[in-house]
C-alpha cells in the first residue's frame, strides 16, 4: 500500500466578513451595507440559477446548472475489465465558468 500523501497546505480563503471589509472600503460605505449587497447578490443569483438554470455575474463568471439522469445497476466494461456499478439517483449539477475577462487576466 503507498504511503498516505500529505495533504496540501492551502491558502486562507477569504470570507464573508473579509469581503464585505473590501468592498466597503472600496466603495467607501460601511460594512453593514457591503455585507446587506452581497446578500441580496446570492439571493437574486439563487432564484435566477432555479428558474432560468444559468446566471452570470458580469466580469467574474457564469453559473450553470444541468440534471444528470440516474443511472441503473448492472455490469459494464471499464478498461476491459467487467465491473458491478450501484444504481444512482438522478442529480442536479452546478458549475461556475469564468468570464473571457477573468481568464485573460491570468
Amino acid at each position: 500500500m503507498p504511503p498516505k500523501m500529505k495533504k496540501a497546505m492551502a491558502a486562507p480563503v477569504m470570507g464573508k466578513g473579509a469581503l464585505a471589509a473590501a468592498i466597503a472600503e472600496a466603495a467607501e460605505t460601511d460594512k453593514k451595507t457591503a455585507a446587506k449587497i452581497l446578500e441580496t447578490l446570492a439571493q437574486i443569483a439563487t432564484s435566477e440559477v432555479k428558474k432560468n438554470a444559468k446566471f452570470t455575474v458580469p466580469g467574474l463568471c457564469m453559473i450553470k446548472t444541468r440534471k444528470k439522469p440516474a443511472t441503473k445497476a448492472g455490469k459494464r466494461e471499464m478498461f476491459g475489465k467487467i465491473c458491478v456499478v450501484k444504481a444512482k439517483p438522478a442529480k442536479t449539477v452546478v458549475k461556475a465558468f469564468a468570464t473571457k475577462a477573468l481568464k485573460d487576466e491570468f
